[in-house]
């Protein structure tokens, strides 16, 4: 274990020396679109530039743009500035109204963009899990307990069941329920709700259908995934990019989960986090993607799209169909949350093919790591990994197992067994208990004494 931590340490300090090493080349810090914006606003040269740009941009595709001698000498006085390299954070204030700066001066290409966000680092919060023994036991249904234990995500499950539930008779003839509200609720629950409670409902491991089926209903799909008919996936696209929100979600998608080889997790930079946030972040979106059936060895992701009817734009069609359904870095991230249980092994997956690397200047800093070999898998034993503790109530609803396993990297068989690890976890969950214990017996007047 100590070996690992301080593997992870050396990790961090490489990517702080690297950023570093970035900003004494002349790399600028990205800004804030709004306070670009602002900045923008107060040079002469860059307004006007900047008025110029919007124009050329109404009605017009990337290559009638440039085309344009007026259109591309604005473009090039706005590539100096700092609007053209702002980003926007996830979840801030005025979201929207950054995202629309920032695609208002910005062209994508054909079927990859940049992503308009701040990149995402690698987060404790995901690289952390807790044990809770038990055999049999079904991780998806454990973390919808832990849902109804929390106060926020209990209401707002609630209201997101009641919103996306089956509407009226009368309305069911057309539209089974009212998908725009489904679709926001979702957002809202996502965004409201702490991720340690409503990803372990979306990205749980499963042995058996039931298990898998109660996770493919996490988001309601008879209201917000499925329809009558598949419409064809460039058109769902054509959808998503004249709305600024999912088209940034979308382009975040295709930046962090983008299948990357010669990686452990086939993500980039190993960020496997990076690519679950970016995936959540499509879900309340006209992309919505979802597990297609109720298998638990082989999961699959999809928008409901299809490519009939695609004509000359059938292969740009698939190809956008592939990132999903054959995504090895989603695969890969949503089986690492769970730790792996899904194939019975820490994931490892190679990737069969790579998405074309989406170009930005923002990636993080990459970072070189040992390879991996087939015999450092080793598969875990069956005892069930979950990231909530859902089976246990204490008074004051405390819960009191924060074993620490570290599951981002794959088992070395060098470290200790997972075995021996879950042993000391339960001697731990142990001394918290009484220590939880003695301190809410103390608050109330009556000592417990530990002495022996």
């Amino acid at each position: 274990v100590q070996v690992v931590l301080l593997y992870i340490v050396v990790l961090s300090m490489a990517s702080h020396f690297a950023l570093s090493g970035l900003e004494t080349q002349g790399w600028r810090a990205p800004m804030d679109c709004l306070r670009a914006s602002e900045v923008c606003n107060q040079n002469s040269q860059c307004s006007s530039r900047f008025r110029i740009m919007r124009q050329c941009l109404v009605g017009r595709d990337r290559t009638t743009m440039l085309g344009n001698r007026e259109c591309q000498a604005a473009l090039e006085v706005l590539q100096d500035s700092p609007l053209y390299d702002c980003r926007c954070k996830r979840g801030m204030k005025r979201e929207l109204q950054c995202l629309q700066s920032y695609w208002s001066i910005h062209m994508g290409e054909e079927l990859y963009e940049t992503s308009p966000y701040e990149p995402m680092h690698l987060s404790d919060e995901f690289r952390l899990a807790s044990i809770i023994s038990g055999k049999p036991c079904n991780p998806c249904l454990d973390a919808a307990k832990a849902c109804n234990l929390n106060d926020t995500c209990k209401k707002q499950r609630t209201a997101l069941m009641a919103t996306c539930s089956s509407a009226t008779p009368i309305q069911q003839v057309h539209e089974p329920c009212n998908r725009k509200r489904c679709h926001r609720g979702l957002r809202q629950f996502f965004d409201r709700v702490q991720t340690e409670f409503s990803y372990p409902l979306l990205f749980c491991s499963c042995r058996d259908k039931a298990c898998a089926e109660r996770r493919r209903q996490t988001i309601m799909p008879a209201c917000s995934y499925e329809e009558k008919t598949k419409p064809n996936c460039l058109e769902l696209r054509r959808t998503c990019r004249s709305d600024p929100l999912c088209r940034s979600r979308l382009a975040d998608f295709h930046m962090n989960c983008q299948t990357t080889p010669h990686s452990i997790t086939s993500c980039p930079n190993d960020n496997y986090h990076g690519c679950l946030v970016s995936y959540v972040g499509l879900i309340g979106s006209d992309v919505t993607p979802n597990y297609v059936d109720a298998s638990h060895t082989n999961i699959t992701i999809s928008p409901w799209c299809g490519c009939r009817g695609s004509g000359n734009h059938e292969a740009e069609c698939e190809a956008f169909l592939r990132d999903f359904r054959e995504n090895t870095c989603l695969r890969n991230a949503i089986q690492a949350f769970g730790y792996g249980t899904d194939a019975g092994l820490v994931p490892i997956t190679e990737s069969q093919s790579a998405v074309p690397s989406v170009q930005t200047n923002l990636q993080p800093a990459i970072i070189t790591k040992h390879v991996i070999n087939s015999n450092d898998v080793k598969q875990i034993d069956s005892a069930c990994v979950f990231s909530t503790c859902a089976n246990l109530q204490v008074g004051l609803k405390i819960c009191v197992v924060h074993c620490i396993v570290l599951h981002y990297y794959p088992v070395n068989p060098r470290l200790k067994k997972l075995r021996n690890l879950k042993m000391k976890c339960a001697v731990f969950s142990i001394l918290k208990y009484f220590f939880l214990f003695s301190l809410h017996s103390w608050k109330k007047g009556t000592r417990l004494s530990l002495r022996r």
